[in-house]
C-alpha cells in the first residue's frame, strides 16, 4: 500500500518532494530516515534539544501514536541520561577554564612582568626616621631605626637554631613547599569564614610582603604576592631565600634584620644566640610591638619552643630546661630621647594607637610617617614638674600617675606614667588599672539622675550600716564623712559618705545601671564595667571597690566628659597622621557624641552639669579649690589595702575645668599599705591632691577664667552653692584627718551639725584657715554647709 506524502517512515525522493524554504528544510530531506534517536542512528549533535521542542505542541501522530512537543515521540530513559551528562561536560569545561585555564594564563603573564626586590634595596626603604610631634607642630622626637647599622648576614652567619626557631613559628614546610602552602591557604580562608584567627602566608610570602611594603587586604595583593613568591622559589635557593627574610624581618625595639635584633635584644651578634634567645625573637615575628610586655613575649616564647619540639626541631627535655633569656634595658639598645624617661610611655601608647589603626611600628618607619601627637609641650613639662615637686622625698616605695585629656577633643594633653627608671620603677602606671574608691561615685549620680532624681533625694549617710547581701559593715572614713539619717545627696557627695552611696545603689539604681553610666561616660568596656573581672559587679561599684578596676586616663577621659557637658570624645594620642611628603593620611575626628541622653541634647546637659554641681563643693571642702577662684571640680578616692582593712592602698584626685579633665594616682603597685615621710596615711585628698592642683594651678595660670554652664537641678532641690559661701574643713578637723581612727563600730547617731561658710579668701592668702565656727545650720541637707573632710573607698 502506498504510503502518503510526508507520512513518518514514508521513503520518498526528491521528485516527490514538495518545494520548501531553505529554512523549513527537514533533516534528512531526500534520504532515507535514518529514525528519531541515537539508538535509531540519528547523530548526537542532530538530536532536538528542549528548546527545540518546546516550539511544539505535544499530541498524537497520524497513527494515534504520543508525540512530544517537536512533533516527535518523547524522549526515552537513555536518551535523556545522555543529554544530561552532555551538560554536565559543558558546565565542568566551563568551569575548568574559568577557574583553571584563565588563572594559569594570568598567572605566567604576571610571572614574567612581576620583578622580586633584593634584601639591599628592601633595607634601603625600610631605613627612614619617624618624627613625634607636640600638638603645636613642634618636634618631641625622632624615632631613628638602627638600620644604618645594619649588618646583611651570609647564610653561614646564622645559626641553625634560629633558623629552625623560626620555621616553626612562620612556616613549618618552608624547606618543601614552592613559595606557598596550599593547606596554609586553605586554613586560613576557614579562619576568615569562621572568625577564626591565623594565616597562610609562608617565609616567602611574608618577605614579598615586607619588600613591597603592601599589607592591603586586597585579593590582588594576594595574587601578586603568590606569583613573586612562587618565582623566588623558582629563581633562589632556600638558603638564598631564608637569609634574606631574617635580614628584612622587623623583631620590635626598632630593630630590622636578625643581627640587628640581636643587638637590640641581648647586646650580641646573631651568630651567638641560643636556644631560648632564637625562641624569643622568633615567636616576636608576629607581634614584635609588644616586645616589652612581657606577658605576651613570653607566650610567644612559649610558642616557639613548643612547635620546635612538635616539629622534631628541639628535644623535649632540652625544652623544659630552657629559661626566658635576659633582655638588655630598651634605652641601652636604641639610646634616643624616646625610649627614655616618660617620653618614652607616650610612645608606646602612639604606637599602640596607631598599630590598632592599621600602621604598625614596621610599617611607619618603612614609610618614615610623620605623627602629631595631642601632647601639649607646656602640659607635659608642667605635669612632671608636678609630681617631681610634690613627691620628692616620700617614700621611695610610692609610684605615681598623671593623666590631662582636653574635654573638647578628647586628646590627652599630658601623660605621665611613671619616672620609667631602670631597674627600679619602669612600669606605665597611667595604663595599669587600681580600684577607684570614692572617685567612682559620680557615676551612681549619673544613675541616679537619668531615674529623675537628683541632688536632693535623701539617704541614711551614718556609718557603720549592713545591708542584705552584704556581710561587712559598711563605714565611712570617720566621723568627718558621715552625716545624718537623712542625708542628701549633694551633702553625701561632699563628705564622701559611703553609706549614702551604698543605699543609693542597692535601693534605686541598681548595678547595671552604674556599669552602664560609667561606660557611657568613657571609661572602655575592656578596663572597667564590661570587662571579664566587671561581669560579676556588686554593690561595692558604689564605691569603687570589689572588681572595679580602672586607668588614671580612663578617669581624666570620664570626667571629661562631665566637662564638656555631657559630650564624650574617646581619649586620644594621635591627632593625626602624614607621611614624609607631608600628604595627610588620617585626621582624627573631635567632633563627638551626646553620653547620657542621645534623644535630649538638653536633658544630656542638664545630667552632666548636675554632676558638676555636685562635685564643685568638693574641692573648697578638701583644700584643693582652683587658685583664683577658678570654676572647678573633682571627686578624691581611697581604696583600702586588701590585708589591711585598717590601710589604704589607693589615693586618687580627679578633677577638671571646662579646658582640662586631669586625673592623678598614688599607690605601691603591689596593694601594700601607702603612708607618706611623715607616717600619715595617704588619702585622695593628700599627695595625689596636692599633685593634681600643683599641676593645674600652674597650668591654668594666667589663662581665661572659664565658668562651668549653669542647668537646673534635676529631683528634689537643695540649697544652692556659691563661690561666695563655700564651706571648709576647720582646724580641728584638719588635726583630726591624722588622728581619728576609721569608724567600725555600729550605726551612730549623728550630732546636730555646724555650719561654717566664710567669704572667699584674698588671692594672697592660704585656703583653709578658718578657725571659728558659724552658727548652727537649720537643716542637714545643703551642699557646703558641714564642716569636716574625708573619704575613702571601702572594699
Amino acid at each position: 500500500m502506498e504510503q502518503p506524502t510526508g507520512m513518518v517512515g514514508s521513503r520518498i525522493g526528491p521528485e516527490d518532494r514538495e518545494p520548501e524554504l531553505l529554512t523549513h528544510d527537514h533533516h534528512g530531506a531526500g534520504q532515507e530516515d535514518p529514525g528519531y534517536g541515537p539508538d535509531d542512528g540519528w547523530p548526537d549533535d542532530r538530536w532536538p534539544d528542549d528548546d527545540e521542542q518546546q516550539l511544539h505542541e505535544g499530541g498524537l501522530d497520524d497513527e494515534g501514536e504520543p508525540r512530544g512537543k517537536n512533533g516527535k515521540p518523547p524522549l526515552t530513559p537513555r536518551q535523556r541520561k545522555k543529554r544530561r551528562w552532555r551538560r554536565i561536560r559543558r558546565t565542568l569545561y566551563a568551569l575548568f577554564g574559568v577557574f583553571v585555564v584563565l588563572p594559569a594564563l594570568a598567572f605566567t603573564v604576571t610571572y614574567f612582568l612581576v620583578d622580586v626586590p633584593t634584601p639591599e634595596e628592601v633595607a634601603a626603604d625600610q631605613n627612614k626616621v619617624v618624627t613625634y610631634l607636640f600638638s603645636d607642630g613642634s618636634e618631641m622626637g625622632k624615632d631613628v631605626p638602627p638600620g644604618g647599622n645594619r649588618v646583611l648576614l651570609k647564610y653561614s652567619e646564622i645559626p641553625d637554631v634560629t633558623r629552625k626557631a623560626v620555621y616553626a613559628t612562620e612556616d613549618a614546610t618552608f624547606e618543601t613547599n614552592s613559595g606557598f602552602d596550599v593547606t596554609g591557604i586553605m586554613r586560613a580562608v576557614y579562619n576568615q569564614v569562621t572568625g577564626g584567627v591565623g594565616g597562610g602566608s609562608t617565609i616567602s610570602q611574608q618577605y614579598i610582603k615586607v619588600a613591597t611594603q603592601n599589607d592591603d587586604y586586597s585579593y590582588t595583593r594576594k595574587f601578586l604576592e603568590l606569583v613573586k613568591s612562587f618565582k623566588m622559589n623558582q629563581q633562589q635557593e632556600k638558603s638564598e631565600i631564608i637569609t634574606a627574610y631574617l635580614n628584612t624581618i622587623y623583631f620590635g625595639r626598632g630593630a630590622y634584620g636578625l643581627q640587628t635584633a640581636a643587638q637590640a635584644y641581648y647586646g650580641k651578634d646573631a651568630k651567638d644566640l641560643n636556644v631560648s634567645e632564637s625562641a624569643l625573637l622568633a615567636g616576636l615575628i608576629q607581634q614584635p610591638g609588644r616586645s616589652e610586655n612581657r606577658e605576651v613575649a613570653t607566650e610567644r616564647w612559649n610558642v616557639a619552643l613548643d612547635r620546635m619540639v612538635e616539629n622534631r626541631w628541639l628535644d623535649k627535655a632540652e625544652r623544659d630546661s630552657q629559661e626566658f633569656p635576659e633582655m638588655i634595658p630598651m634605652e641601652e639598645s636604641r639610646p634616643n630621647t624616646m625610649n627614655q624617661g616618660p617620653a618614652a610611655f607616650v610612645k608606646h601608647r602612639v604606637q599602640a594607637e596607631l598599630e590598632a589603626k592599621g600602621y604598625p611600628e614596621e610599617k611607619l618607619q618603612a614609610g618614615g610617617y610623620r605623627i602629631h601627637t595631642t601632647i601639649e609641650p607646656e602640659a607635659q613639662k608642667l605635669a612632671e614638674q608636678a609630681v617631681d615637686k610634690v613627691m620628692k622625698g616620700q617614700p621611695e616605695n610610692l609610684r605615681k600617675a598623671l593623666v590631662a585629656v582636653n574635654p573638647r577633643t578628647g586628646g590627652v594633653m599630658a601623660y605621665y606614667g611613671g619616672p620609667n627608671e631602670p631597674g627600679v620603677d619602669q612600669v606605665d602606671w597611667a595604663n595599669t588599672q587600681r580600684n577607684p574608691g570614692s572617685s567612682y561615685k559620680p557615676f551612681d549620680l549619673v544613675a541616679l539622675l537619668l531615674r529623675g532624681k537628683g541632688l536632693g533625694e535623701t539617704y541614711d549617710g551614718r556609718s557603720g550600716r549592713t545591708f542584705e547581701g552584704r556581710e561587712q559593715v559598711v563605714n565611712n572614713a570617720g566621723p568627718n564623712s558621715s552625716c545624718s539619717a537623712k542625708c542628701t545627696v549633694a551633702e553625701g557627695m561632699k563628705r564622701s559618705a559611703n553609706t549614702v552611696f551604698y543605699e543609693m545603689v542597692m535601693k534605686d539604681t541598681g548595678v547595671q545601671a552604674v556599669v552602664d553610666a560609667a561606660v557611657a561616660a568613657g571609661i572602655p568596656k575592656d578596663h572597667g564595667p564590661e570587662s571579664p573581672t566587671m561581669q560579676n559587679a556588686d554593690g561595692n561599684i558604689a564605691i569603687g571597690g570589689g572588681t572595679t578596676n580602672v586607668t588614671p586616663e580612663d578617669m581624666a577621659s570620664a570626667y571629661a566628659t562631665f566637662a564638656a557637658e555631657g559630650i564624650h570624645r574617646e581619649s586620644h594620642f594621635v591627632a593625626k597622621l602624614e607621611k614624609s611628603d607631608g600628604t595627610l593620611v588620617f585626621e582624627v575626628d573631635k567632633k563627638g557624641e551626646p553620653a547620657f541622653d542621645q534623644d535630649d541634647s538638653k536633658h544630656n546637659a542638664q545630667i552632666a552639669g548636675n554632676v558638676t554641681r555636685s562635685l564643685e563643693p568638693v574641692l573648697p571642702f578638701s583644700d584643693l579649690d582652683c587658685a583664683g577662684n577658678r570654676d572647678c571640680a573633682g571627686k578624691t578616692g581611697t581604696h583600702e589595702a586588701a590585708e589591711d582593712g585598717d590601710e589604704n592602698a589607693q589615693a586618687w584626685m580627679v578633677g577638671y575645668t571646662p579646658s582640662i579633665s586631669t586625673a592623678t594616682w598614688v599607690g605601691t603597685g603591689t596593694g601594700d599599705p601607702i603612708r607618706d615621710k611623715r607616717g600619715r596615711k595617704v588619702y585622695g585628698s593628700g599627695l595625689p591632691g596636692e599633685v593634681w592642683k600643683e599641676f593645674m594651678d600652674s597650668y591654668l595660670k594666667g589663662k581665661p577664667k572659664e565658668k562651668f554652664q549653669k542647668v537646673d537641678l534635676i529631683g528634689k532641690q537643695v540649697r544652692d552653692y556659691t563661690p561666695e559661701t563655700r564651706s571648709r574643713r576647720s582646724t580641728t578637723e584638719r588635726r583630726s584627718e591624722t588622728t581619728e581612727p576609721e569608724t567600725t563600730g555600729p550605726t551612730q547617731t549623728s550630732s546636730p551639725s555646724i555650719s561654717i561658710t566664710i567669704p572667699t579668701p584674698p588671692t594672697n592668702s592660704k585656703p583653709g584657715n578658718s578657725t571659728g565656727p558659724g552658727p548652727p545650720d537649720e537643716e542637714d541637707n545643703g551642699i557646703g554647709i558641714l564642716p569636716g573632710r574625708g573619704e575613702r573607698g571601702d572594699e
